[in-house]
């Protein structure tokens, strides 16, 4: 293989859609005009292997808008990909005019929006460490669940059957909170657990993420997230003050995809400087955690359903060892809104309730549920010890 009509100037534009050191290495040789066998025999690789890495960088570059090769270099903006280019010549075969087409590029949007929740947090200043609560019960642990809350959901009781908007949810969930803590033992450990769709939408539209349904919104979203940031760090403050540690596990639901992760994000740099305050900051939708002998499993409900979780959890490369380490598994999860218990393959799975009323598309549908919220205390070798259910109030 030789040499091809790619230019200098070309190959250093490429440079910038390079995502590994090899690839940058090879451009950069590119760049200097040398021959692919050259390349090849530089890097102890075949030439085959250099002309496809090369390709796959004109390919990345090329769903960005940059393939000049094609008379493209109008590229698209950060977290926007190429989606059409229509490009109009005379009669010389000039281009004379183009026009491009973008679309959102969801996974680059993703990293930017978890890089500026980063940046952000480097200058926001921490709460400062609470004191340490003591005569606690180092094996215990008290798990509350918070589960498709659905903030924002605007619900009429003429309609419904009861009324829900962003006041009397602000209310029923600090309620809740304050409930299921004076109810629990004086545990060493409180895992706050908000197990998804704590939000009822995921950004400025009130639709669902990945289906686009049109939802009963009540608020807008900058409002939206202004109140669930206060109420979340207030029930992290309430839990601080009756247990000596304290887990929070901010899960994904198929309503807050995104909302999840810029909440988890909050919670561990406003306390990131508090020992006592442990976030499982993951960006994979199952959660674990290993109290004695107990593991403790969670999932929103949306990607596994509940027969399948003892599998997923057991076999899950990042939980192997944990599960391997337990005599018991708890593994909790949400999304139906009701109530139901299957113990399989050696793990008591529990789907809980919701505290939110019903919205006009479950009320039409004729699904009904109690509403609540269980607080539940786990025993470092016997497990489940206490439970206790609270009611909307």
């Amino acid at each position: 293989m030789g040499k091809t009509n790619y230019s200098k100037v070309k190959w250093a534009e490429l440079s910038q859609y390079c995502i590994s050191e090899r690839e940058t290495a090879i451009i950069n040789e590119r760049i200097k005009d040398k021959t692919i066998d050259d390349i090849a025999a530089t890097f102890g690789l075949s030439p085959r292997v250099i002309y496809t890495i090369s390709s796959a960088v004109k390919a990345r570059a090329a769903r960005k808008g940059y393939a000049p090769e094609h008379d493209m270099t109008a590229t698209a903006p950060d977290g926007f990909q190429v989606k059409g280019v229509s490009t109009y010549y005379n009669a010389s075969g000039q281009p004379t005019g183009q026009w491009v087409k973008t679309i959102g590029d969801k996974e680059r949007q993703h990293e930017i929006m978890l890089l500026a929740i980063e940046d952000t947090h480097k200058n926001y200043k921490p709460f400062k460490v609470s004191p340490v609560v003591k005569h606690t019960d180092k094996d215990l642990l008290s798990l509350i669940t918070i589960t498709d809350f659905h903030l924002g959901m605007y619900a009429w009781e003429a309609e419904t059957g009861d009324d829900w908007d962003v006041n009397i949810s602000k209310r029923v969930f600090l309620n809740a909170v304050s409930d299921m803590i004076e109810a629990a033992p004086k545990a060493d450990t409180g895992l706050l657990c908000q197990l998804g769709d704590f939000l009822h939408f995921d950004g400025i539209t009130a639709v669902t993420p990945m289906s686009g349904h049109i939802l009963d919104a009540d608020t807008r979203y900058s409002k939206l997230v202004e109140l669930t940031i206060e109420i979340m760090t207030q029930a992290v403050h309430m839990m601080l003050k009756k247990f000596g540690k304290v887990v929070v596990v901010q899960a994904e639901g198929n309503h807050d995809m995104s909302g999840s992760i810029w909440l988890r994000k909050h919670i561990k740099y406003v306390f990131k400087d508090d020992s006592r305050i442990q976030v499982i900051d993951n960006e994979f939708p199952y959660y674990a955690y290993l109290h004695g002998e107990i593991l403790l499993g969670f999932h929103h409900g949306h990607k596994k359903k509940m027969a399948q979780l003892p599998k997923l959890f057991a076999s899950e490369p990042r939980f192997r060892k944990l599960w391997g380490q337990a005599t018991q598994a708890y593994i909790h999860t949400g999304h139906m809104h009701h109530e139901r218990t299957v113990e399989d393959a050696g793990a008591i799975v529990e789907q809980h309730p919701t505290l939110s009323a019903r919205d006009a598309y479950a009320a039409r549908g004729g699904w009904v549920s109690a509403r609540g919220a269980k607080v539940i205390t786990y025993h470092i070798k016997l497990g489940e010890v206490h439970r206790t259910t609270v009611r909307p109030r």
